[in-house]
């Protein structure tokens, strides 16, 4: 990353909208026999990004996206987690740890175990959304809240 936490890649031209948040998927079998493939592959397998800028409308030749990919500037996106509510404190920086929660509705899944984040990821609290109804977490006190990697 560099000092403003912006990494320039290369993404699919349907993805390469400012706003747009992706979770990048990793390496490709196609990826070997590009020439571009270290462009593309300096982000971090299994994370949540947000295309910031797109850089010019060079469109280059890829193996995997049609239409090709526009390279662009990405910063990590903001996560919305689910967390312990003694920790929800907008500016704390926090270690995260999945709700231990054993009895919920599967509609909160999405929250609980957000797509983006693993369990130790050091994150910052920007945002707290509201508590969690608790006729979907029994027996958790949980706070929705926005975080930052």
């Amino acid at each position: 990353m560099t000092d403003n936490d912006t990494t320039i890649t290369l993404i699919g031209s349907r993805l390469a909208k400012e706003g747009e948040d992706f979770i990048f998927m990793g390496e490709s079998r196609e990826c070997n026999k590009c020439k571009l493939k270290r462009t593309c592959m300096n982000l971090e397998p299994g994370r949540k990004y947000r295309v910031v800028k797109r850089r010019g409308d060079t469109v280059h030749d890829c193996f995997i996206h049609e239409g090709g990919v526009f390279t662009v500037e990405v910063e990590n996106s903001p996560i919305v987690a689910a967390i312990d509510s003694r920790k929800a404190v907008v500016g704390s920086k926090i270690s995260y740890e999945a709700p231990k929660c054993t009895d919920f509705d599967d509609k909160v899944y999405d929250i609980l175990y957000p797509e983006g984040l693993k369990e130790g990821d050091k994150c910052t609290v920007i945002k707290v959304l509201g508590a969690m109804d608790e006729s979907m977490v029994q027996g958790c006190s949980l706070k929705k809240v926005e975080l930052k990697l």
